[in-house]
């Protein structure tokens, strides 16, 4: 009830990011409902127009481009929200203990990361994906231990203002253990600034995966990925044909929706709540 509330004084632009969220996770949630056909079924001519058959058209298979655009909301959504949450368990709990424990554990930690961090990222990932294979567990977590390395920098920055506050070393002189002062003081302190990069990290693993999906070495057909639809389809901009088109406004939508509800949750919580 407390989330209609808000949801109900926020601005116009949040709550059509709201909505535009909504809407692609009800598509996750129900796709064998919502699409008329299977994922994999080919059911007519190559790169046909749109109908009453076919809302959004065929793709180079002849598959149903509707069809596959929500098949592949479920597939892409999925993965990037797993890779997020991941990410975000491993950064988080280890720049909290860097912060609470500094000394040696704050220097190994952060120098793992600053070896980490000093590759591009997309290089990286090519790297390592190229030499495992790109099936999902692999995909998930590559990216996320990647991934991690940006939440670690921000939980370790506000862990580290945090941890200096009365109300921690009171904490600490009434005996508390280090678990105990991280998922009681510090995190539900750090929560607002970690809410808010976490939308911002899932958009850039949302749109990591389609980039690697693009390439080659993302979610690997004939899984729905709008990212490989993209690449699939790719040339039928030479004739004219739009299909292309249709998974790249689906990323574009789902990403400004989400950065629109980040602005938005970035200014109601400007500051750490005590």
């Amino acid at each position: 009830m407390q989330a209609f509330k808000w949801i109900k004084k926020a601005p116009l632009s949040a709550r059509v990011g709201v909505a535009i969220i909504a809407l692609n996770l009800f598509a996750m949630a129900f796709a064998p409902v919502i699409a008329p056909y299977s994922e994999t079924e080919v059911t007519g001519d190559v790169w046909l127009p749109s109908s009453a058959q076919h809302l959004l058209g065929t793709d180079q298979l002849g598959r149903d481009m509707f069809t596959r655009i929500v098949y592949g909301a479920r597939n892409t959504i999925s993965i990037a929200l797993l890779i997020t949450l991941l990410s975000f368990a491993v950064g988080s709990v280890s720049g909290f203990l860097a912060a609470t424990l500094k000394g040696w554990v704050d220097q190994l930690l952060g120098r793992i990361v600053d070896i980490i961090m000093a590759f591009p990222t997309l290089i990286f990932a090519l790297m390592i994906l190229s030499v495992l294979g790109t099936s999902v567990p692999v995909l998930v977590v590559v990216i996320a231990l990647l991934d991690s390395t940006r939440v670690f920098r921000l939980s370790r920055a506000v862990a580290m203002d945090i941890e200096v506050m009365d109300y921690v070393e009171v904490a600490r002189l009434r005996g508390e253990g280090l678990w105990w002062i991280m998922r009681h003081e510090i995190l539900p302190n750090a929560l607002p600034p970690l809410i808010a990069e976490f939308g911002m990290r899932f958009c850039f693993v949302f749109l990591f995966i389609s980039a690697l999906s693009f390439l080659g070495l993302g979610i690997q057909p004939p899984t729905a990925d709008w990212g490989g639809m993209v690449r699939e389809n790719a040339g039928a901009i030479t004739f004219g044909i739009l299909t292309p088109l249709w998974p790249a406004g689906a990323i574009a939508f789902l990403t400004i929706g989400v950065n629109l509800v980040v602005d938005w949750f970035l200014h109601r919580s400007s500051a750490l709540r005590h």
